[in-house]
């Protein structure tokens, strides 16, 4: 089965206005009617513009079918999605000037299970769409939690299938421990239901934003510390800033430039919280005079036997 692009048979775009999908049904219909026209395929295309009608004209019909042909293209196969009947329920009929029978498969894999005899309309019923919408957040905000305020464009159609965008604030609540990549859900916040159908939710993609001092790996946090040459060779107690606040940390005696030392569990926070790993950065003081340069030829004439690169061989 071939998914059927309602908007192509009728020969209108997609954002077509009510009264334009009316003229041009009204315009075919007329051109194709068997009972007055010449075309060979007159009766085929006369069903298939009443098919297309049907759904078109019907606001609510129609925003089903925009919902699902996102997902599918004129002339793919078809198949509907497994939870279709649990997401739409429909009674009633108005048909345009065909019985239900007249109409394609398609048609009634979506729309005629539904169809109460008599040709009343009925009311149509539909689950919204979720929304997706990105949310950019501190690393502090992981340790502590926290609550934001965001805004966000929305679309809307009106009764002519025109789209429309509106702004909505909404109030975020940021758990604790939550991860770049990770959804925050906020049910009833997504796209409308069509009668009595439930609203969609809205589901949250966090990212972190560059941080000045720290960077992520996971669930750890890994932090560039600079210690002068005599820390890294002397060793002793350093005051290294965290997201949780400033701690002591022992460098240990001959430490090299890039080594890392790891404090457990200071991580971002969850039932296995991650680590906080402090990365040495040797950085050497600047010469600047006379004195500066004596105090490097004293410590070269003291190590004269070291040879940093003898293993490069040569």
């Amino acid at each position: 089965m071939e998914f059927k692009d309602y908007y192509h048979v009728l020969g209108v775009e997609k954002d077509a206005s009510q009264e334009a999908i009316k003229r041009a049904y009204r315009k075919l219909a007329r051109k194709y009617h068997p009972d007055v026209s010449k075309e060979p395929d007159a009766e085929v295309r006369f069903k298939e513009l009443g098919e297309a009608y049907e759904v078109l004209k019907d606001p609510e019909k129609r925003a089903a079918y925009d919902q699902l042909g996102r997902q599918w293209q004129p002339g793919e196969e078809f198949r509907p999605p497994p939870d279709w009947d649990a997401g739409f329920a429909f009674s009633g009929g108005g048909f345009t000037e065909q019985d239900a029978a007249g109409f394609s498969d398609f048609f009634e894999t979506l729309f005629g299970h539904g169809f109460a005899p008599g040709g009343r309309r009925g009311g149509f019923h539909a689950h919204g769409e979720d929304r997706h919408a990105r949310l950019e957040i501190d690393l502090e905000d992981s340790y502590h939690g926290a609550t934001h305020v965001i805004t966000l464009r929305l679309p809307e159609h009106d009764a002519h299938g025109r789209v429309n965008w509106h702004e909505r604030k909404l109030s975020v609540t940021v758990p604790r421990g939550i991860a770049p990549g990770q959804h925050i859900r906020l049910a009833g916040q997504g796209e409308p239901g069509h009668g009595q159908g439930k609203a969609g939710d809205l589901y949250l993609e966090v990212a972190f934003r560059p941080h000045v001092l720290y960077r992520l790996d996971g669930r750890d946090v890994y932090l560039d510390l600079p210690v002068a040459p005599w820390e890294a060779a002397l060793g002793g107690p350093v005051t290294v800033p965290t997201p949780t606040g400033s701690v002591e940390l022992k460098i240990p005696a001959n430490a090299r430039n890039g080594a890392r030392l790891r404090i457990r569990g200071r991580g971002l926070p969850a039932a296995r919280p991650g680590d906080f790993l402090v990365v040495l950065k040797i950085v050497q003081p600047p010469v600047d005079g006379d004195a500066d340069r004596d105090a490097y030829r004293a410590l070269a004439a003291h190590f004269a036997d070291f040879k940093p690169r003898a293993g490069l061989g040569g």
